[in-house]
């Protein structure tokens, strides 16, 4: 069995910016195996902040229309709402581990949603945050990753 990965919102963002030429095709190869493996995860607030920024903060803006069109393609990711539930969590993390609120809605989505691995480049790669390990998708390959034993 293997174990869903958590998508962060800079990940999505790279996969589309062509300022960014070292992390476009890093993102674009996670993302790869992620949808041929049927194992990512993201949540509506990720969703909402890749929408916010593709079309607004990229050197090449996306259109609002190519940005729905992603939005409507990674629902079949499940994507997590943020709830009250969600909210408890990220707040008990923000406490435990010193998170800002933000962050740590993303660690509490990708606890509920399943996840063993948030990819982000964000977060100390390697960072245990109560069974779920932060991934620095920039620094490790999904190549090197044995996807059967995960």
């Amino acid at each position: 069995m293997t174990t869903p990965y958590f998508v962060d919102t800079n990940v999505l963002i790279y996969f589309r910016d062509d300022s960014e030429p070292e992390k476009q095709p890093r993102a674009r190869r996670w993302l790869e195996r992620l949808w041929d493996t049927r194992q990512g995860r993201t949540s509506f607030q990720v969703l909402q902040e890749y929408y916010w920024t593709a079309t607004r903060r990229i050197r090449t803006p996306l259109s609002p229309e190519m940005a729905r069109a992603d939005v409507r393609d990674l629902l079949l990711w499940r994507p997590l709402a943020i709830d009250a539930t969600v909210l408890e969590r990220a707040w008990q993390i923000e406490e435990r581990f010193g998170f800002g609120l933000w962050d740590a809605l993303i660690l509490a989505a990708a606890q509920m949603s399943g996840c063993g691995y948030l990819l982000s480049e964000d977060m100390q790669h390697g960072q245990d945050v109560d069974g779920l390990q932060v991934v620095n998708p920039f620094l490790v390959d999904p190549e090197t990753v044995s996807w059967s034993d995960l």
